[in-house]
Order: C-alpha cells, then sequence, then structure tokens
C-alpha cells in the first residue's frame, strides 16, 4: 500500500509538539504565518521556541546547525527541512547584514527585532491563536509593508531589507506604507555595500515572480535601481518600455534570466557582460542572458532567418524563453504580433528529432579522409553540419562527398 507523503506542515508541527512535550514553548513564526493568515500556501514553515541551540540538539539529536550562533537549527523530517529558530533579541548590525551578537530571550523581544509587521506574527497551532506584538494583523488587512520600529534603523542594520520590502509588496499586492518608503528611497546607496549574490538573489525572486512589472517599476521610483550594480542605471527614457515588457511576460512564474533579459535588451554585448560579472551571476546564468539578447534581433524577422539558424535557436535550452521575450517586446512596443505568430508557425512545423540530428559526419570520418584535427577541421565540420540543418544534404553518402569538395578546396587555396 502506497504511504501519502508528509507535507512540511506535518513536520513542522512534529517538530513543534516535540518541543512542547519537552517542556518549551514553541510557535509557528513569521513569513509562514503571513502566508496562513493571508489564506496562501506557506513555502515551507519556521518554529521559534525558547529552547537554546544545546537543547534542541538534545531533543533532535541529528538536527543541524545552520546558524547555531544566531540560534537557528535545522531539523528534518519527513523528508521537510525545518528550521528551528531560538527566541532571540540583535545587538548591533556592523556589517549592514547580521548582527554582531544575539540575546536569547522571548517571543515578544523576538517579534520586535524582526523587519516588517507583517513578518513579526506567531502563531499556536494547539489553541490557533495568533500572537501579534506589532500590529501586523492590521498591516495585513489593510494590505501594507511597514517595519517594525523606526524604517530608517531597521534598513541601516539589513541593508538587504530594502530590496525586500519591494519584494513583499509586489508578491502580495500590498502599498509600503509613507515613512516606509521614504526610508527606503534615503537607504538606497546602502545596497552597494551587500554583497552582489545577495543583490541577484533577491532581485531573481522578484523579477521571476508574476508580480515582476510591479515590482520593477517600484525598484525605480524608489531609487534603488541605481544602486543595484556599482557604475550602472537604467535608461530613463525606456522605463516604461521595460515594465511594459515585464509585464507581458505574462501571469506564470519565468525564469529570472528571462525577467533580466526583458530589461537589458537594449544594452551592448560588453555592458551585459559586466553586468552579469557584477552581479557575479552563474556562467550558465551570464551565458542565458547574454544569448537571449542577442537572439532576440534575429527572431524579430524570422522571415530571413535561414532553416539552419532557426534549428540551431530551437535547439538551445532557452528558446521558450526566446519566443516569450519576442512576444514581450512585440507587445510592450505596439507593435502587432506577425514575426512571433510567424516564428511560431516556422517551429511548428519542424519534428523535434530534426532540431538538433546526429551530424552525418564526424571528425574520425575527417580523418579518415586524411584530413588532420586543427581548426580547419572545425570549419568544415561546422558547414558540413549546417548544410545538413538546412536540409541540403540529406544523407550520410552525399556528405561524405560534399565533406571532400570542401577538403580539396582547402588544399587548393
Amino acid at each position: 500500500m502506497t504511504r501519502t507523503p508528509r507535507s512540511a506542515y506535518d513536520a513542522a508541527r512534529f517538530v513543534l509538539d516535540k518541543l512542547r512535550e519537552a517542556g518549551h514553548v514553541a510557535l509557528f513564526a513569521g513569513g509562514c504565518v503571513r502566508d496562513m493568515l493571508l489564506k496562501r500556501e506557506p513555502k515551507d514553515y519556521d518554529v521559534a521556541t525558547d529552547a537554546v541551540p544545546e537543547r534542541v540538539r538534545a531533543i533532535f539529536p541529528r538536527s543541524n546547525q545552520v546558524g547555531a550562533k544566531f540560534g537557528v537549527m535545522l531539523v528534518r523530517k519527513y523528508g521537510h527541512d525545518i528550521e528551528v529558530a531560538t527566541f532571540r533579541s540583535d545587538g548591533d548590525y556592523t556589517d549592514g547584514r547580521h548582527p554582531d551578537q544575539v540575546h536569547f530571550g522571548t517571543d515578544r523581544e523576538d517579534a520586535l527585532r524582526r523587519d516588517f509587521t507583517i513578518n513579526g506574527l506567531f502563531f499556536d497551532p494547539a489553541g490557533e491563536a495568533v500572537i501579534d506584538y506589532v500590529d501586523g494583523q492590521a498591516d495585513l488587512d489593510a494590505g501594507v509593508i511597514r517595519t517594525i520600529g523606526d524604517p530608517l534603523q531597521r534598513f541601516a542594520e539589513d541593508h538587504l531589507r530594502l530590496l525586500r520590502a519591494v519584494r513583499f509588496a509586489a508578491k502580495l499586492s500590498f502599498e509600503i506604507e509613507p515613512a516606509t518608503s521614504a526610508a527606503i528611497a534615503a537607504a538606497a546607496p546602502k545596497l552597494l555595500s551587500i554583497s552582489p549574490e545577495r543583490i541577484w538573489m533577491e532581485l531573481s525572486q522578484i523579477l521571476s515572480a508574476p508580480s515582476r512589472a510591479v515590482g520593477w517599476n517600484m525598484i525605480c521610483r524608489l531609487n534603488l535601481s541605481r544602486y543595484l550594480v556599482a557604475n550602472w542605471q537604467p535608461d530613463a527614457s525606456r522605463h516604461g518600455v521595460v515594465v511594459r515588457r515585464l509585464a507581458a511576460l505574462g501571469e506564470a512564474p519565468v525564469p529570472p534570466v528571462l525577467g533580466l533579459a526583458a530589461i537589458l535588451v537594449a544594452e551592448s554585448s560588453g555592458d551585459l557582460v559586466q553586468l552579469t560579472k557584477a552581479l557575479r551571476m552563474s556562467n550558465r546564468e551570464g551565458n542565458a542572458l547574454g544569448w537571449l539578447c542577442r537572439a532576440l534581433s534575429r527572431v524579430h524577422n524570422p522571415g530571413t532567418l535561414e532553416l539552419a539558424d532557426l534549428k540551431q535557436l530551437m535547439a538551445n535550452e532557452h528558446w521558450p524563453s526566446l519566443l516569450l521575450l519576442l512576444r514581450a517586446d512585440l507587445l510592450a512596443s505596439d507593435a502587432d504580433l506577425a514575426a512571433y505568430n510567424q516564428m511560431t508557425a516556422r517551429a511548428s512545423k519542424i519534428p523535434p528529432d530534426a532540431v538538433s540530428p546526429p551530424p552525418f559526419v564526424t571528425g574520425d570520418d575527417l580523418q579518415a579522409l586524411g584530413l588532420p584535427p586543427g581548426p580547419e577541421m572545425g570549419g568544415i565540420l561546422d558547414e558540413l553540419y549546417r548544410a545538413q540543418l538546412g536540409e541540403r544534404i540529406t544523407t550520410r553518402e552525399v556528405a561524405l562527398e560534399f565533406a571532400q569538395i570542401l577538403m580539396d578546396r582547402l588544399e587548393n587555396r
């Protein structure tokens, strides 16, 4: 009999109940409480407790110290990782990201050290009671993003909260209340002190979400865009078309690189390389971004695209993203969708096994014909494969004959 997999909630409830059985206070905390109250399915569940890390380890011997310095342990149950954090208050933040020291305390102290009121809530599932020290429920009801306490102090503590505020506002369709909004704009230059990897992580979540256009518009309006990457800021004259392009990507999540490509399509290749390096994107992400931006101009004129070129585009794993980008770019420019419709029609007529077939001729074949390895071999293989993709060569025999012709031509240069 197949056993039904246990959910993340089941895992978190098991952990919470075990802590209580051991005599500790334990509550659901943060984002999962926010999402439950908004009738959204939480992505994960966090547990906050008065048990110090040593006690958590004693109750759950296989738990991992992912952040024991900050009172954070990871407990795995039913295939889910549950973060268990000890109630704490934070000391000074001298690096603009993490507290220098923490002091274990009460649930109230723990709520007051958090970022936004909507993330400062606790929930007791046993009594089905919300514990709210920060008026977070009122802000949830009003659809408002507000810091807990002085916004300037909160953003001085952790500069990444500037982008987190935008992410939550865009994701939840909330407004950032005036004092918090003003503090974000004032503190915007502090983003430059955050590691590029963390910037890209937050930006990825904003640009991949269905609310990406709202998020980017907010980033620009709050003066954050000019501090995402040192020595770069988006062209204000293109802001409107960029926002429309992001919106036109559709109402489903998209790869983060596609969202970024929608912003950067007008940048030069050199600038794209510099931006990917500045954000410390992975090579795979950087290559995808460059490919999308370069390929967009080619698919704008599908009638002039040779069959071999079309197949090579289709063989790229980011081909579906390229089609979405083409459609969004046309819509953002108030152009008709003729190019998109023609491109998708041409592509639909190509069988999947014809997009990237095995080559008729390999390097071993050319060596057997007397051509040594080297740049000339690579050039001939490329020409042969393009002829195959373009269906000018349809059999191995013809391909070998053409290879001999190309080799003879090379020898007679």
